[in-house]
């Protein structure tokens, strides 16, 4: 083994799983920026730009992840053991499910490979996980948090490309148990942000998953209701909106939290939910929806920067892959 790849064994050692939210937030970049463009007229050159990113993002993470594995098998089982680190193994999945999605449009064939694979992924995640929750030891309340609707809830996420990709009873599937599980674990997490204390600072931002199930729940159901606007559709959105302003109340407490990984919990609720803003807007030829839409998208650029940027200040000052 080589000098520098014995400095960098410590790091590896503590590569974690949560690294893969940034791949959710960057695959929910390329679809809000898809559909930016397909709402000004626009060729679809960012958005292309943007995948082939977080594509080649999403390869290098699975490579010093696998890494990890046959290193430092130890750390690996100890994430995985870990009551909040686990909830994030979905993230890999989710991340392919995504970006199968973005694929759709120019490369069906790929993008149908790539969802069968983050399907069967996302579904033994989800059984693994859910399966490890149930039988465990108690969990403690403070060992909930916003991200443990990622495992099941993540399933929604298989209609966005599966419908148009052809797999539509099993985004129905993917769908149903996504949508149940999302009411049985808000109720879990609501009652530990209210009748318990509060969210450790590091874990603050984790507060705008909330916004992710019912804005991806929007787009999911339309697609399977063959893009028409309903009671549902409706309801599922204006959800993420009043979640969405929840979050922004909460937000400056958010100052108080050092930067982490889980501050990339910010970009995919972000995404989803301007997605699902140009979404309405097309759909139903709301100018208001219009307006807000190009809102939101500046703001998930301004906070895609601001995250990339302090992201790559804190590797490069070691803040990240450290034991904790």
């Amino acid at each position: 083994m080589s000098e520098i790849e014995t400095v960098a064994e410590p790091t590896l050692a503590h590569f974690p799983v949560t690294f893969f939210a940034t791949i959710m937030g960057l695959a929910g970049l390329t679809l809000a920026t898809h559909a930016a463009e397909h709402a000004w007229g626009l060729p679809a050159i960012l958005s292309t730009l943007v995948l082939l990113g977080t594509i080649v993002a999403f390869a290098a993470l699975c490579w010093f992840f696998a890494l990890k594995w046959t290193r430092h098998r130890g750390h690996f089982l100890g994430e995985w053991e870990h009551p909040v680190k686990k909830a994030f193994f979905p993230a890999i999945s989710i991340s392919l499910l995504l970006i199968a999605a973005a694929l759709a449009p120019s490369l069906p064939w790929l993008a149908r490979l790539v969802w069968i694979v983050g399907a069967s992924l996302q579904l033994g995640l989800t059984l693994a996980v859910i399966s490890g929750w149930i039988g465990h030891k108690p969990f403690l309340p403070l060992h909930i948090s916003p991200a443990w609707f990622i495992p099941a809830v993540g399933n929604v996420v298989a209609p966005l490309g599966g419908v148009g990709l052809g797999f539509v009873e099993l985004s129905w599937f993917f769908f149903s148990v996504g949508l149940v599980f999302w009411i049985v674990l808000l109720v879990l997490v609501m009652n530990r942000l209210i009748f318990h204390d509060p969210l450790p600072s590091k874990l603050l931002p984790t507060l705008a998953i909330l916004v992710a199930p019912p804005a991806v729940g929007f787009i999911a159901w339309v697609n399977l209701n063959g893009g028409q606007i309903d009671a549902p559709a409706r309801i599922l959105l204006n959800v993420a909106y009043i979640f969405a302003a929840l979050v922004a109340v909460q937000a400056p407490k958010f100052g108080s939290s050092p930067f982490a990984l889980s501050w990339w919990a910010l970009s995919f609720p972000t995404a989803a939910m301007t997605s699902a803003t140009f979404r309405f807007a097309a759909l139903t030829g709301s100018g208001f929806h219009a307006v807000l839409a190009a809102l939101f998208y500046i703001l998930l650029l301004v906070i895609m920067v601001a995250l990339i940027a302090r992201t790559v200040k804190a590797i490069r000052a070691g803040e990240i892959c450290i034991p904790e």
